[in-house]
């Protein structure tokens, strides 16, 4: 991207939606009430032919800097810090404030670059609030309409003046375009691939209110990126941050806590879940984040049996364990109850970790590059059908209503998780119980612990059933 734009105003002139707007998509959760965005958010905005990377804030109140709000204004200012323009925008339904104007001082100081943006221009009544707007000694304000679209052409012709022709079309390098030798490839469905070490991966960071969630990604930052504190449901957008570990790109989301659904009333609290979700299922590993000093809550359970059924690689995170006195027996212990409480994920990773002090971060993102190896895990089919045949021997299958089922064939579909279609008779009569049979000895034969495993059954065609019966 050629140039940086922070959107600032106060809370409620419409920031997130204009974010939405510029970006293509709703990312930003939007709502009537005041304060909705805490942590800054980027993405990557178009603009009719302007491409460039921008940033949605908290709205900036004036607030004791220990307070929440407090807070979220030092992660506003960093955001205005960072940006080569700023977009102040005020509402004109409602006209100005005088937080308005403590703000406008604020953009004056920092010396750079400000497009005056008046949203809600389409409003009744909204002229008086536009030509304030002037009042405010940052040029001329261009009227537009974040939720209708309205002035887009305007404000980015206010942008291309305020930062310059040049950062705003930046030269294209010529590419030289090589020959390159393609050809066939013929897969071989004996070949296993090799794991891609440097390939980009997608992590979430999910769990209950309050369990250090964001703390945790600002200590592998080095920075405080996110906002955090001892507030419980500080987050509320998932936040994606991008770092690098042992020469690996990672894409970190951080995601807003998880309550009971009982207690989730509050629109706003339903849309963070929401957006929680769609960041596991964007995610190719989610780390679960438990509260060392009281784990295995309800909920906690819950929230790693979702991130199983959505067929996510899925690591557990034992938080907090600077607050743990007699380590050694606790940990004993939590291993016993991982094994016992979460079946469905026999020999999942879980790692005590610090949040607070940086303790066994190393290991846990180790541990998240091993369960993403064995998600990504492709088995040769010659290799599947001779452990098929040594289960059968060892356990043959039921016998129903007198008639022996017979498992023929077996192949891996898919990775991503693992997946596998067996080929038999009376598909339809096998039993679970030997189902979770066959999951545990794929497991332990083929190392793939933590992760879900999923078998279809098919029954091969009968080329007679079409036929009629002859009399």
């Amino acid at each position: 991207m050629s140039f940086t734009v922070a959107i600032v105003g106060r809370p409620n002139v419409g920031k997130s939606t204009l974010f939405n707007r510029l970006v293509g998509k709703k990312l930003a959760l939007v709502d009537d009430t005041p304060g909705v965005t805490r942590d800054r958010r980027p993405g990557d905005a178009r603009l009719v032919d302007l491409r460039f990377t921008i940033i949605d804030t908290a709205g900036l109140e004036e607030a004791d800097a220990e307070s929440l709000q407090g807070r979220m204004r030092a992660q506003t200012e960093t955001a205005i810090d960072e940006a080569d323009l700023s977009l102040f925008v005020v509402d004109a339904k409602t006209g100005l404030t005088p937080v308005d104007m403590d703000l406008a001082e604020m953009l004056r100081r920092r010396g750079k670059p400000v497009v005056l943006v008046a949203n809600k221009s389409e409003a009744k009544g909204s002229d008086s609030g536009f030509y304030d707007a002037y009042s405010l000694g940052l040029g001329e304000p261009v009227p537009i309409s974040a939720e209708h679209g309205q002035g887009m052409i305007d404000l980015r012709d206010a942008i291309v003046e305020a930062i310059g022709e040049d950062r705003a079309f930046p030269e294209k390098e010529d590419v030289a375009v090589t020959d390159v030798e393609v050809s066939d490839f013929e897969g071989d469905e004996d070949e296993e691939p090799a794991y891609d070490e440097t390939k980009p991966l997608r992590v979430a960071i999910v769990g209950r209110p309050n369990a250090g969630k964001s703390t945790l990604i600002n200590r592998f930052l080095g920075e405080e990126r996110l906002l955090t504190g001892p507030e419980a449901g500080i987050t509320r957008d998932s936040i994606a941050v991008e770092w690098s570990w042992n020469g690996r790109t990672i894409k970190m989301f951080d995601t807003a806590g998880m309550r009971r659904k009982a207690k989730v009333i509050e629109k706003l609290e339903k849309l963070s879940v929401a957006d929680t979700l769609r960041a596991v299922r964007f995610a190719e590993t989610v780390v679960v984040v438990f509260d060392a000093t009281v784990p295995f809550e309800k909920q906690d359970l819950h929230i790693a049996d979702l991130v199983l059924r959505e067929g996510r690689a899925c690591v557990l995170a034992f938080n907090k364990w600077d607050l743990i006195d007699e380590p050694q027996a606790v940990l004993a212990d939590l291993r016993e109850k991982t094994e016992r409480l979460l079946p469905q994920a026999r020999g999942i990773r879980a790692v005590p970790i610090s949040g607070e002090t940086g303790r066994g971060l190393d290991k846990l993102m180790q541990s998240v590059i091993d369960t993403d190896r064995v998600w990504n895990r492709r088995i040769s089919t010659s290799r599947l059908n001779r452990w098929l045949e040594t289960q059968q021997v060892q356990h043959p299958p039921p016998a129903v209503s007198g008639r022996r089922i017979k498992l023929k064939y077996m192949t891996q579909v898919k990775a991503r998780p693992p997946a596998f279609m067996i080929s038999c008779t009376r598909a339809d009569a096998l039993p679970e119980s030997y189902t979770r049979y066959l999951i545990n000895g794929l497991r332990n034969d083929f190392d793939m612990p933590g992760v879900p495993i999923r078998i279809h059954y098919r029954a091969p065609e009968n080329p007679y059933e079409s036929k009629k019966k002859r009399t």
